[in-house]
């Protein structure tokens, strides 16, 4: 990894966990500076279609999560970022005891380069469980 991907994945997690920081404090402010207002999209596991754009989202944060959501800590578990010169992906597992409910995600965050400022375009919150299906051993799971 050479030092300007190093310093692009500090970068990367710094903001992400900023924002889970203040997030776990009833405060969306965080995700609502780093999501971007050009283009954005986003897939949770509560909504059943994909959110398109920044003022969906952001009205649907601050209705459901602005001063709701709290937690004393959370795990920020494997982050990874992968990088080219104006994208990059964060992956992560996030584990938390909230008010609202235990939180087990798998975090995928897409940023590009908006300018001199990184910005997430699309985010996706699927939750870890295990899979609710009972396999035939004597098929194929292919």
């Amino acid at each position: 990894m050479t030092t300007e991907n190093t310093a692009l994945t500090d970068k990367i997690i710094a903001l992400e966990k900023g924002a889970l920081d203040k997030w776990f404090k009833g405060d969306t402010s965080g995700y609502l500076t780093i999501w971007s207002q050009k283009s954005f999209s986003y897939f949770d596991s509560f909504k059943p279609e994909r959110v398109d754009t920044y003022v969906d989202i952001k009205d649907f944060v601050l209705a459901n999560v602005e001063g709701k959501l709290f937690a004393d800590s959370y795990d920020f578990v494997a982050p990874r970022v992968q990088a080219s010169s104006d994208m990059a992906i964060l992956t992560y597992q996030l584990f938390a005891k909230t008010t609202v409910n235990d939180m087990r995600y798998n975090c995928i965050e897409v940023y590009q380069r908006e300018g001199d400022d990184w910005k997430v375009v699309h985010s996706t919150w699927s939750v870890i469980r295990p899979m609710d299906v009972t396999f035939d051993r004597n098929k194929p799971l292919v």
